[in-house]
């Protein structure tokens, strides 16, 4: 199979090869029934040479066996400029080589051309005494047209090779550029699998430090959160190869972490989903909203002794998906003075811990200026944070809405 697969290229090679001569030899040939043509409408030479008129095929005999002779040195010349192209570096020497060679050739090609002009000619009941007199008489004769017609095949030969080292530096040009998108790509894709990896630890990391402090006041809620912990990797893990997952699938993983954290606050912890249909399907990074809301619980409502609340909305505004995450903690004023001045800060002035700063490196990968996201105080009170993305819909059929 593979053997005849790749006889396939090289028989379409040969068929071109073979259509490109043909076209040549049907071009020098045309030249030649053109010039012999014009020769015997409008020219007199064969009348001085003969003092007498001669017939068409006379005329073409001559111009005929002209023509082809330089598409037999065609190849030659074509090598020629390839050896030595006329180029700014050597443009020199390499035109002394080809004037000297194009010399040569001139009278070589006119020594051909009337041996086999007379030959033709010959063949057409028409009688020269020799040979020698032919080249005594017509040797020197138009010396100059075919040291023309030498320098027209050098032009075209130097036009070819030109065109093909264009050719062939936009083709490097452009898998070099497919090459540096692929590996801006990779390095893009370790970024974000690196952010992504980030997550995983540092969520579990706080997640055990609740059980741990739930031990001594609490073993069975801390039973409960252990194997709820559990379910809650498992699903994780069937999705770590993911970059970005449906909102509905997003939205599971959310639902999951919040089942391990109302087990730690109970009743002090109340969340409520206002989800358009429409954004259920809509592609989101996965794991984007786990940190936030994280960070939602453990400065907003963990200050609070009564608990709080969070709100989750999703909306779409044209080719943009926007979610927003309210609490109604004690707000940016409160969280930005628990603050050092001297920790990296975000615009608020609030600290971006690993889960935000991860968060919006995350964005910044993906989507650059198309994403916005951004920390504001809430009417009220609390903290609102908003996330913007383009609307990409994921080809499936929509999924109901969550309760």
């Amino acid at each position: 199979m593979n053997e005849k697969a790749a006889t396939i290229p090289t028989q379409v090679m040969s068929k071109r090869r073979w259509l490109v001569g043909l076209l040549a030899f049907a071009g020098w040939m045309g030249a030649g029934l053109s010039f012999g043509i014009n020769d015997y409408l409008f020219a007199d030479i064969y009348v001085r040479f003969h003092q007498a008129p001669l017939p068409l095929w006379s005329v073409l005999a001559w111009e005929l066996a002209y023509w082809p002779v330089w598409a037999a040195l065609a190849p030659l010349i074509f090598r020629l400029a390839r050896r030595f192209p006329i180029e700014r570096r050597n443009w020199l020497r390499h035109l002394s080589i080809n004037i000297v060679a194009g010399l040569f050739l001139t009278l070589f090609q006119r020594a051909l051309y009337l041996f086999i002009a007379w030959l033709l000619y010959i063949a057409a009941d028409n009688a020269i005494d020799t040979i020698s007199y032919l080249y005594q008489r017509l040797f020197l004769f138009n010396l100059p047209t075919g040291f023309m017609s030498y320098g027209v095949i050098l032009l075209v030969s130097h036009l070819i090779h030109y065109y093909r080292r264009l050719r062939d530096e936009e083709v490097k040009a452009s898998q070099l550029k497919a090459a540096l998108a692929e590996a801006q790509l990779q390095a893009t894709q370790a970024q974000l699998q690196a952010l992504k990896m980030q997550l995983q630890p540092h969520f579990l990391f706080n997640t055990l430090n609740s059980i741990s402090a739930l031990l001594d006041e609490d073993a069975q809620a801390a039973d409960e959160m252990l194997a709820r912990l559990g379910d809650f990797l498992r699903l994780t893990l069937e999705n770590s190869g993911a970059q970005t997952v449906a909102l509905q699938e997003e939205l599971e993983f959310l639902r999951r972490y919040l089942e391990i954290e109302q087990v730690r606050f109970h009743d002090r912890l109340s969340v409520t989903m206002n989800i358009a249909p429409q954004v259920f399907e809509a592609q989101v990074p996965n794991m984007i909203l786990q940190p936030i809301i994280e960070n939602a619980i453990r400065h907003g409502i963990a200050q609070r002794i009564a608990g709080g609340h969070i709100e989750i909305c999703a909306t779409r505004d044209g080719d943009t998906l926007r979610l927003l995450v309210t609490d109604d903690g004690p707000g940016l004023p409160a969280l930005a003075a628990s603050n050092h001045a001297t920790h990296p800060a975000s615009h608020t002035g609030v600290k971006e811990r690993v889960g935000l700063a991860n968060t919006r490196a995350r964005l910044q990968q993906l989507y650059g200026a198309q994403h916005r996201f951004e920390l504001q105080e809430a009417n009220g009170g609390g903290t609102v944070v908003l996330l913007e993305m383009p609307f990409v819909q994921q080809t499936t059929l929509d999924a109901p809405p969550l309760g």
